[in-house]
């Protein structure tokens, strides 16, 4: 053409490219970037200089990150941590130019944070804090990404593994302190135990005690009216006489149910009948002490 401008190009020199669903295409001329094609088909000459130098993701990509650090306490740890990020649309030309590698950025940029904030406190407060730990990353990461056309849709910190040692120091420790805990619960039980097995025993010994109490009081009761009943119905008898008869009778029964069984473990201590009116002194004087006492 006459005015030098370029000549039209014929459309049998037409190229297409299909850039896909969230992905965007990145175009340039010469060698120089002009725009971002969106989603779809777009023609494009190369004959006048114009061609698609790449394509970005637009998708949410993720970065697992392992960092081995130390604690304050000098244990060494290491930690998982996971970076979700993206490509922004409106910077795609940035994200495209200005990082050759931004997964190795990401990662540096990982790796200064957590060894940074990690030896500050200890192993137990890691686990503790380690939400803290991600935010920190997440806050660093996205003021520098920012400017690289990337945004930090979330930072994990989603496992912390001490060295191989120390996690079996962890578990003997924690299972040193659950066996102390079932040994004084177990003690505890036991000692409630015994209490109540005490407890149980003086209340039957208190019962029994009752109950003989008041069958030697029965017995007593009972010879106080025989010896009343048969002084008022013999004349010339003395409560002594009726007693001793009493005692003899039951002397002469206790032998005979001695006699009677096959299988009897009495001991026989020397006696004679004429030592009757021993025992009856005895029982008699026991008898009166008895009654001093309750009066």
């Amino acid at each position: 053409m006459a005015d030098g401008s370029n000549p039209e190009v014929p459309a049998s020199c037409l190229f297409c490219a299909c850039i896909p669903q969230s992905q965007v295409g990145i175009f340039e001329r010469w060698g120089r970037f002009t725009h971002v094609a969106e989603p779809g088909i777009h023609c494009f000459n190369p004959f006048a200089g114009t061609w698609l130098a790449g394509k970005l993701s637009l998708r949410v990509q993720q970065l697992d990150v392992r960092c081995e650090t130390k604690t304050k306490d000098n244990v060494f740890v290491t930690v998982v941590c996971s970076v979700q990020y993206r490509v922004m649309k409106d910077h795609a030309d940035d994200a495209f130019y200005e990082l050759q590698n931004p997964r190795e950025q990401i990662q540096s940029y990982v790796f200064d944070v957590v060894r940074a904030s990690v030896p500050r406190i200890e192993l137990d407060q890691v686990f503790e804090q380690k939400n803290e730990i991600a935010k920190s990353v997440e806050e660093e990461l996205e003021k520098v990404m920012t400017a690289y056309g990337y945004t930090i849709q979330q930072t994990l910190i989603v496992d912390i593994e001490p060295d191989a040692t120390v996690r079996k120091a962890m578990n003997e420790i924690n299972a040193a302190q659950r066996m102390r805990m079932a040994a004084q619960e177990k003690a505890e039980a036991e000692k409630i135990l015994q209490v109540k097995r005490a407890e149980a025993d003086a209340e039957a010994k208190y019962l029994s005690g009752v109950g003989v109490a008041r069958q030697r009081q029965a017995i007593v009761d009972g010879l106080r009216e025989s010896v009343l009943a048969f002084s008022h119905e013999v004349a010339g008898t003395t409560p002594k006489d009726v007693l001793d008869m009493v005692l003899v009778t039951q002397y002469f029964d206790t032998m005979k149910d001695i006699g009677a069984s096959a299988k009897s473990n009495t001991v026989f201590i020397p006696h004679a009948p004429s030592q009757i009116a021993d025992i009856s002194a005895q029982i008699r004087n026991g008898m009166l002490q008895g009654n001093i006492k309750q009066e």
